[in-house]
């Protein structure tokens, strides 16, 4: 998700345009128009959706097809940081950054659903049945959203944490976010720390994933036992083999490409990751003139 890890001046300082990189269209799916992005996730067969981060748009595509065309021009004030659909309800969630807020979206019409005020830095969301979690990168809390069977969203909690998840060590900390299948865990990566630590939804309580060192994490993808770190200013995915009981990780696989410029999320589709490029490296906010998804092997 969105991590200042440098000072805005030094940002700045990195402003030079990278140019895009050419490629087979297999590979790149433009977000056309879109001024910003962060966030990407997989909706109903090889459907996708992502966002853009400052103006908060939502976009639709297809990862087979590799096309994808504006789904929602949001209202002014919105951003869009982590993104999840969930086919039991229909719903997008997207996390809303600096705002503080939540949005929830009707994930076949676009149209608004609810808009929860939460926090300070609302950065990433997992669907979990029974409704989502929100991470803030400012506060030491995670914010649940429950959701009925029908749909329905309900009053949202506040989960404070404690243990090392619940370090407040930079300017941005608690940033991806993923549930094992019951959701009886939630892993969560700490930027600052360049750690994942484990968390009890009921109690707050974390743990950290011993062995898994990953400086600038941000976005993570859970399957099975193989957890994918999305590190944004080492244009690199690093993928984890975590233990049974999810206490220890080590590291399997680097997944690097020319076409990487600061990826912020991944989705998992099939043996595809999709990853966003938020390009960070021209700024903040980012100028760069085009922002893509890029197709890689997990």
């Amino acid at each position: 998700m969105l991590r200042r890890s440098l000072p805005m001046a030094a940002v700045l300082i990195l402003a030079a345009v990278v140019p895009a990189t050419a490629a087979p269209a297999s590979e790149v799916i433009v977000l056309t128009g879109a001024t910003s992005a962060e966030g990407v996730a997989t909706g109903r067969g090889s459907t996708f959706f992502a966002g853009d981060l400052f103006a908060g748009d939502l976009y639709r595509g297809d990862l087979q097809r590799g096309t994808a065309d504006l789904f929602r021009d949001v209202p002014d004030g919105r951003m869009a940081l982590g993104l999840k659909y969930d086919e039991r309800t229909d719903l997008l969630f997207v996390a809303g950054g600096f705002s503080g807020q939540a949005h929830l979206y009707d994930g076949t019409t676009g149209d608004d659903v609810a808009t929860y005020q939460l926090g300070g830095a609302v950065n990433d969301v997992v669907v979990v049945r029974g409704g989502a979690w929100f991470t803030d990168s400012f506060q030491p809390h995670l914010y649940f959203i429950p959701v009925s069977p029908t749909g329905e969203p309900g009053p949202a909690q506040t989960l404070v944490l404690s243990g090392p998840a619940g370090e407040i060590t930079g300017d941005f900390n608690l940033n991806g976010i993923e549930a094992t299948p019951n959701g009886d865990t939630l892993l969560v990566a700490h930027s600052a720390n360049a750690a994942i630590y484990t968390v009890d939804p009921e109690t707050g309580a974390s743990a950290v994933v011993a062995g898994v060192d990953v400086p600038n994490a941000d976005g993570i993808v859970l399957s099975g036992r193989n957890l994918w770190v999305v590190q944004n200013f080492d244009n690199k995915v690093t993928r984890w083999r975590l233990s049974p009981d999810l206490s220890s990780g080590t590291l399997v696989k680097t997944i690097t490409s020319p076409l990487f410029q600061i990826p912020t999320t991944a989705a998992l589709h099939g043996n595809t990751l999709a990853v966003v490029n938020a390009k960070f490296d021209t700024g903040l906010p980012p100028t760069a003139s085009q922002y893509e998804v890029i197709l890689v092997d997990k």
